[in-house]
């Protein structure tokens, strides 16, 4: 074995998870592939934010690479880190929130300082049990109707009327016409388990773009990255502490906080590494890692870091050790040289793969009872509220409040989480303030 292969066989433990160096590389491959349209869908859908898409991207594929592999290297596990969609598609709208971006990152830090604390001092098991499940779910089901609008908008599919609904755009535009390729291609390549189906219709797109005159070519193909001074420390953590803010705080916490522990739950039993009690061992690990990536994150306009679920394609493919994401990470640091390619992407090449991952997001609505009124109610509100009103906390909140009047009016008070009242009287409070 040559000395680079000792090294790596003694770093990663590779005979013991049963893979080598090629394996774990064509994992790594697969991961990239699956997971590369962050670089052109995070900085168009942040640039909607007032934020410089160049400084983001350059900032984008650093946090993506220094948190991937510090994952790879204190958990020895093939997960890979990116900014969730979920709280991309919030700060896409931040100037419609009455919020600044200053203030929104100011949160994401104090969301990830308490994600911090839970992992640390070993409190999981009581958070995940404090919230209900319905919530949870709808909450993610909201999110993802919302980021499917947001994808419909950027090609112009669905606008706002001069009476402020939605009705369908100009279907005849070159917009129109590159967003229904582009969702069509999607769906043909998932349907067929193409990987990197996601990216390679964002670039097929893009390039029907350039006779249209959507799509605008670079001068020149490599270029020195842009630098991440417009977008370091632009944040607030005074002005986040406002009582107001607390719905957008929860807002933030609740997907990453139980986003991670389902990805990493679900990708951990694809590989085979869950417990008898269905946990896997060392995943306190892989939560200060999560954690603490979200607040290094916050200070460089980066939404809320997490892992992500395109890891899976890895472990898919054999990736079983942190060598799959550093291959990735390495993957992810060449593209500093290619920005020029990134920056290429027009909106609507994105727009496309953003309504599939947000009608994806509603696969999590299988698991509500719908038997329950006092469980499908709330997460009926959650989900409708938050698209009718173009605001998740507004969902979220009246989700609660709905959850704790009903479970109360049916005389079940029991199955009411004692912290969900204090979360109940913080959303009356929210509620009170848009009066």
């Amino acid at each position: 074995m040559s000395s680079i292969g000792s090294v790596l066989e003694s770093r990663f433990k590779l005979k013991e998870n049963k893979t080598n160096i090629q394996t774990e590389v064509l994992a790594g491959v697969t991961t990239f592939a699956t997971m590369s349209y962050v670089l052109a869908t995070i900085p168009n859908m942040l640039e909607q934010a007032g934020l410089v898409r160049g400084a983001i991207l350059t900032a984008l594929i650093c946090a993506v690479v220094i948190c991937s592999v510090a994952m790879a290297l204190y958990t020895n596990r093939p997960f890979c880190l990116a900014p969730g969609m979920s709280s991309v598609a919030i700060l896409s709208s931040v100037g419609s929130m009455n919020m600044t971006v200053e203030v929104a990152y100011g949160l994401i830090f104090i969301e990830g300082v308490i994600f911090v604390i839970i992992s640390f001092a070993g409190l999981r098991q009581i958070i995940a049990t404090a919230i209900p499940a319905s919530i949870k779910i709808s909450l993610s089901g909201g999110i993802g109707l919302y980021i499917a609008l947001i994808g419909l908008k950027s090609g112009g599919i669905i606008m706002a009327s001069d009476k402020n609904t939605l009705i369908f755009g100009d279907l005849g535009t070159a917009k129109a016409l590159m967003f229904g390729i582009g969702f069509l291609l999607v769906l043909i390549f998932e349907a067929r388990k193409i990987r990197g189906s996601m990216i390679l219709s964002i670039l097929i797109v893009t390039i029907i773009g350039v006779p249209l005159g959507v799509t605008t070519l670079p001068t020149s193909l490599l270029n020195l990255p842009s630098g991440i001074g417009d977008v370091s420390f632009r944040i607030d953590i005074l002005g986040a502490l406002r009582p107001e803010y607390l719905p957008w705080l929860l807002t933030f916490f609740v997907p990453d906080f139980f986003g991670t522990m389902g990805i990493i739950l679900g990708v951990a039993n694809q590989a085979g590494w869950l417990d008898k009690n269905g946990d896997m061992p060392g995943i306190e690990k892989c939560f200060k890692v999560d954690s603490l990536s979200t607040v290094a994150g916050s200070f460089f306009c980066m939404p809320v870091m997490t892992t992500y679920l395109e890891s899976a394609s890895g472990v898919e493919d054999g990736g079983r050790t942190g060598l799959t994401a550093i291959v990735t990470s390495i993957l992810f640091a060449l593209m500093l040289l290619f920005t020029p390619l990134a920056m290429m992407v027009p909106g609507v090449a994105t727009g496309p793969v953003l309504t599939i991952i947000g009608f994806q997001m509603l696969g999590s609505m299988r698991g509500i009872d719908y038997d329950d009124k006092t469980e499908y109610l709330p997460a009926f509100v959650a989900v409708a509220m938050t698209v009718l009103t173009y605001n998740i906390a507004n969902g979220m909140a009246l989700a609660i409040i709905t959850y704790l009047v009903l479970k109360l009016s049916a005389g079940r008070a029991k199955e009411i989480p004692t912290p969900m009242y204090v979360v109940g009287l913080c959303m009356a409070f929210y509620l009170y303030t848009l009066i």
